[in-house]
Protein backbone atom coordinates (compact mmCIF):
# COMPACT_ATOMS: atom_id res chain seq x y z
CA UNK A 1 0.00 0.00 0.00
CA UNK A 2 1.11 3.34 -1.05
CA UNK A 3 2.39 6.00 1.67
CA UNK A 4 -0.48 8.56 0.42
CA UNK A 5 -3.34 5.81 0.55
CA UNK A 6 -1.90 5.18 4.27
CA UNK A 7 -2.44 8.53 5.13
CA UNK A 8 -5.68 9.06 3.69
CA UNK A 9 -6.65 5.81 5.93
CA UNK A 10 -5.57 6.84 8.77
CA UNK A 11 -7.36 10.68 8.40
CA UNK A 12 -10.46 9.31 7.30
CA UNK A 13 -10.56 7.23 10.21
CA UNK A 14 -9.51 9.74 12.95
CA UNK A 15 -12.59 11.98 11.39
CA UNK A 16 -15.03 9.32 11.60
CA UNK A 17 -13.68 8.29 15.27
CA UNK A 18 -13.78 11.79 16.31
CA UNK A 19 -17.30 12.48 15.02
CA UNK A 20 -19.12 9.18 15.60
CA UNK A 21 -17.39 7.47 18.43
CA UNK A 22 -14.77 4.32 18.68
CA UNK A 23 -17.69 2.32 17.66
CA UNK A 24 -18.33 4.04 13.93
CA UNK A 25 -17.63 1.60 11.04
CA UNK A 26 -17.06 2.42 7.65
CA UNK A 27 -16.27 0.72 4.21
CA UNK A 28 -13.24 1.32 1.96
CA UNK A 29 -15.55 2.87 0.16
CA UNK A 30 -15.37 5.48 2.65
CA UNK A 31 -11.86 6.94 1.44
CA UNK A 32 -13.53 8.36 -1.98
CA UNK A 33 -15.70 10.44 -3.63
CA UNK A 34 -18.84 8.91 -5.02
CA UNK A 35 -17.23 8.79 -8.34
CA UNK A 36 -14.51 6.89 -10.07
CA UNK A 37 -11.54 9.65 -10.30
CA UNK A 38 -9.02 7.22 -9.20
CA UNK A 39 -9.95 3.60 -10.09
CA UNK A 40 -6.26 2.73 -9.62
CA UNK A 41 -5.90 3.80 -5.87
CA UNK A 42 -9.82 2.42 -5.46
CA UNK A 43 -8.53 -1.14 -6.54
CA UNK A 44 -5.54 -0.86 -4.19
CA UNK A 45 -7.56 -0.21 -1.11
CA UNK A 46 -9.83 -2.92 -2.31
CA UNK A 47 -7.20 -5.26 -2.85
CA UNK A 48 -5.87 -4.58 0.98
CA UNK A 49 -9.40 -4.65 2.06
CA UNK A 50 -11.13 -7.50 0.39
CA UNK A 51 -8.13 -9.67 -0.70
CA UNK A 52 -5.29 -9.17 1.60
CA UNK A 53 -6.98 -8.93 5.00
CA UNK A 54 -10.48 -10.54 3.78
CA UNK A 55 -12.39 -8.00 5.64
CA UNK A 56 -16.21 -8.02 5.93
CA UNK A 57 -17.70 -4.53 3.85
CA UNK A 58 -18.06 -2.53 7.19
CA UNK A 59 -15.02 -2.08 9.62
CA UNK A 60 -14.42 -0.58 12.74
CA UNK A 61 -12.77 2.45 11.74
CA UNK A 62 -10.42 1.37 15.03
CA UNK A 63 -9.29 -1.75 13.54
CA UNK A 64 -9.08 0.07 10.14
CA UNK A 65 -6.33 2.68 11.47
CA UNK A 66 -4.42 -0.20 13.62
CA UNK A 67 -4.34 -2.63 10.87
CA UNK A 68 -2.74 0.73 8.52
CA UNK A 69 -0.29 1.99 11.15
Amino acid sequence: MTQALKEKIIKVCNQKIQQKGDNVGLSFYAFFANKNDNPELLMEAATWWIMTHKLDHFEKAVKIKALVE
